[in-house]
């Protein structure tokens, strides 16, 4: 009996001396480091697409002009490449500058005058340098797709290429042709599209965009024989263009900010009391019979 007393009294020391040590090698809460959020930065991106484009109307400085009727004026679509440079300053704000090269659009065109007895049939070249200064407003991320819609203003360098008008009507069949022209016009367009972020470095984008790109002109037209008796270049005015675009956007150097993040106070074990001692009470003396 008395063994196993000392055998009670054994554990509940050993179980004294094991709670604090148990209490000492308790971990301490792993602080978890905040989550970085990408806000803005600079960014690349690089264009391709097509063009849809149109005329207002054809007009010439030429008074004869004035009895002409056109009845077509049409442009073959063409592809687009551009670049451009910008900046995010957050999730809803970016700017950047584009430029881009848009390449020959064949035009035809065709009127009629001398009260429908002249025809004449156009053809020629037209392409396009377009440089804009852009502001989009991006209208929020649903899994990883954001759509947005934007602005901009710019200059565009129209140029009207081997132009040449053809009399179609006997016996005159006569030919006039017109050296390249350029010139600086003002542009401006407006966006619509749809995002999606690839990863941190890349985004897609798919986009549509309405440009009105100004008005373009011919050289002075000559006849075939080198001879002009008029200055009668062909006007262009008023060329707009629907244009589908892709797009590859490169975050240079994304701006980051931390989210707060609530840290549960940290309190410290409670001093460690040990519980009293066992008293130990003899056993009472064993009663032997007479």
């Amino acid at each position: 009996m008395k063994s196993i007393n000392a055998s009670l009294i054994a554990g509940a020391v050993a179980i004294s001396i094991a709670g604090p040590a148990a209490a000492a090698d308790m971990p301490l809460p792993v602080y978890k480091a905040p989550v970085a959020i990408q806000t803005g930065g600079w960014y690349l991106r690089g264009d391709i697409g097509m063009t849809n484009q149109k005329v207002k109307e054809l007009t010439s400085p030429d008074p004869a002009f004035a009895g002409v009727s056109v009845v077509q004026k049409e442009f073959d679509s063409s592809m687009l490449f551009g670049l451009g440079i910008g900046y995010q300053f957050n999730n809803w704000f970016r700017v950047d500058a584009t430029g881009e090269y848009r390449g020959g659009s064949t035009f035809t065109g065709l009127d009629v005058w001398n009260n429908g007895t002249g025809l004449n049939r156009y053809e020629g070249i037209k392409s396009e340098w377009l440089f804009l200064a852009n502001a989009y407003i991006d209208l929020g991320t649903w899994w990883c797709f954001t759509p947005f819609v934007g602005a901009g203003i710019g200059v565009s360098r129209n140029t009207i290429s081997n132009f040449v008008d053809f009399n179609m009507i006997p016996p005159n069949n006569a030919l006039g042709y017109s050296n390249s022209h350029s010139q600086w016009e003002m542009a401006w367009a407006l966006h619509a599209g749809i995002a999606y972020k690839i990863n941190n470095n890349f985004t897609a984008e798919f986009a549509y965009r309405y440009v009105n790109l100004g008005d373009a002109a011919t050289n002075d037209l000559i006849g075939y024989n080198g001879a002009n008796a008029v200055y009668n270049p062909i006007l262009f005015n008023t060329i707009t263009s629907h244009d589908f675009k892709l797009a590859l956007r490169w975050n240079l150097s994304p701006t980051e900010t931390i989210a707060p993040i609530a840290m549960p106070a940290y309190a410290p074990p409670a001093a460690y009391n040990p519980p009293p001692a066992p008293v130990y009470a003899p056993p009472p003396p064993l009663m032997r019979k007479g």
